[in-house]
């Protein structure tokens, strides 16, 4: 298939996700929330380019990210030595980490602690994590066990942190997860294991994300210890007033040579990175090593776009759309039309595509792309409605975070191995660019609206955000379950081994 075909429906695809919240914010700003022509005018530009640059993403983390992470999974294993291997994930981790644009957009975002000191910190948890998700395939440690350790350590720690920093850090673990990690990760993850002949070892392919989740969570609890944020404080997002259309495009203009630079930066590590295995370890021929920059310059091209359309264009009107709602007489509805949002936001997530569609291609079509974006999408509905009514009442994010954790790690005490790993992988999947850059400033607007405190109710809803799906998804591996229990004895026994105990030997082969 020709480039251009493929990258036309690439496009095709982007466009049919991002046209559903879309025409939710047309319909919303037609209706209970009335837009100025200049900021509607900002969100629809953003559109387009989020649809076009969702394409060039796509099609360059299929040429060149994942690609670049599984061979140099593959090589890493293939050197046998223990402490190479360790050192080099926990580099990884800290390089892919500085290259992620949603922990740029959070950081900026967040008052709490220099930016750089807050990238830093998470960079280092994610480096450590990554290193102890390979430690763990080795070894072949039961996720489940590694998750309920650290989610203890994590909720012990979280109750003797300020409250104004809480939120941060939690949010924290759900951003790091995005658009250039994933891709990279979950990759480096089917090339560490494939050196391994045991028909679990794919299982262990799954997982990485949602260790290297809990990394920046903790590190950042630490962090929060030397620094005092409570007399912190958030000014509110200043909206550019559009009076016509040059001053639009020049809106634009001015935001373009910003976002070309901040992905240049985060993708000149990688880059780096590439070339050094490539030399010492990996060795592709050039029409390989070609086929990668190509792949790379698709996907500088496409987060440029997406990150100046999601910026200029989604962050003002969904903070406007907050706020705005919440100055009703009946704020009550900002809960279920975020739930609508909610469900279909989720769809735009770059990030997700990449998960949904290497869940596929592993499961060997047991878990298809499908259902994992309903799953995915009804658990950000329940986020985006419970993230509201803390708006609204101002109830701490523990209050919802310690049950649905206990839920979640509950579940995966009965839950098939598998589905749990691609569960806390979609937790940090789905708190992508869209949640950093439209739905934390709808609840900014929102939270201002009401005279909440920003810091400790409107953040924290990436990780509401990054909590459903790890339960959703769980409940997706029981109905699996269940339906295999209700075949006959013959069937029963052949779809309990080979869809649920080795659902990836099938994803193996035809890759």
């Amino acid at each position: 298939m020709s480039l251009n075909k493929t990258l036309k429906e690439k496009v095709a695809e982007s466009f049919s996700s991002v046209m559903p919240i879309t025409l939710i914010v047309l319909l919303l700003s037609a209706t209970v929330s009335p837009m100025p022509l200049g900021t509607l005018a900002l969100f629809l530009a953003g559109a387009v380019l989020l649809v076009v640059g969702m394409g060039f993403f796509t099609l360059g983390a299929d040429m060149a990210m994942m690609p670049i992470g599984q061979q140099a999974g593959e090589s890493l294993t293939c050197t046998k030595k223990l402490w190479v291997i360790a050192l080099s994930c926990f580099v990884i981790g800290i390089v892919i980490t500085l290259a992620e644009p949603d922990l740029q957009v959070l950081a900026r975002q967040t008052p709490a602690v220099p930016d750089m000191v807050l990238i830093l910190t998470v960079a280092v948890g994610v480096g450590l994590f990554l290193m102890l998700a390979f430690l763990r395939i080795l070894f072949r440690w039961k996720l489940s066990i590694l998750l309920f350790v650290f989610y203890a350590l994590i909720f012990v720690l979280a109750f003797l942190v300020p409250d104004s920093f809480l939120a941060v850090a939690f949010d924290s673990g759900g951003v790091t997860t995005g658009p250039i990690t994933v891709p990279f990760i979950m990759a480096l993850g089917l090339g560490l294991t494939a050196v391994r002949s045991d028909k679990n070892a794919e299982d262990d392919s799954f997982g990485l994300v949602a260790l290297c989740s809990i990394g920046p969570i903790l590190s950042v609890l630490i962090l929060g210890f030397l620094y005092h944020p409570s007399g912190s404080s958030y000014s509110s997002l200043q909206i550019a007033e559009i009076s016509d259309t040059k001053e639009l495009f020049a809106a634009f203009g001015r935001a373009f040579p910003d976002y070309i630079e901040e992905v240049a930066f985060a993708l000149t590590p990688i880059l780096a990175l590439f070339f050094l295995l490539n030399f010492l370890l990996i060795r592709l021929r050039r029409r390989q090593l070609v086929k990668i920059l190509v792949g790379l310059f698709y996907t500088f091209i496409g987060l440029m776009l997406f990150l100046t359309g999601v910026n200029v264009g989604f962050m003002p009107a969904g903070y406007f759309l907050g706020s705005q709602i919440c100055s009703l007489p009946y704020r009550w509805i900002l809960i279920p039309l975020a739930m609508v949002i909610g469900y279909f936001i989720v769809k735009a997530e770059p990030a997700v595509l990449v998960l949904n569609k290497q869940v596929e291609q592993i499961t060997g079509g047991a878990i298809s792309q499908r259902a994992m974006m309903s799953s995915l999408s009804i658990g950000m509905a329940v986020s985006l409605g419970l993230s509201m009514t803390r708006v609204l009442t101002g109830l701490s994010v523990l209050w919802f975070l310690v049950p649905g954790y206990a839920l979640a790690l509950g579940l995966s005490l009965i839950t098939p191995n598998i589905f749990t790993a691609i569960a806390f992988d979609s937790g940090g999947v789905a708190s992508g660019p869209m949640t950093a850059t439209f739905l934390l400033p709808f609840a900014m607007g929102a939270c201002d609206a009401v005279g909440g405190n920003i810091l400790t109710d409107a953040f924290g809803i990436v990780a509401m955000v990054a909590m459903t799906p790890l339960v959703i998804i769980q409940l997706l591996g029981l109905l699996y379950q269940l339906k295999a229990r209700h075949l006959p004895a013959v069937q029963r026994e052949q779809v309990a081994e080979e869809e649920i105990i080795d659902l990836q030997q099938e994803g193996s082969e035809d890759a």
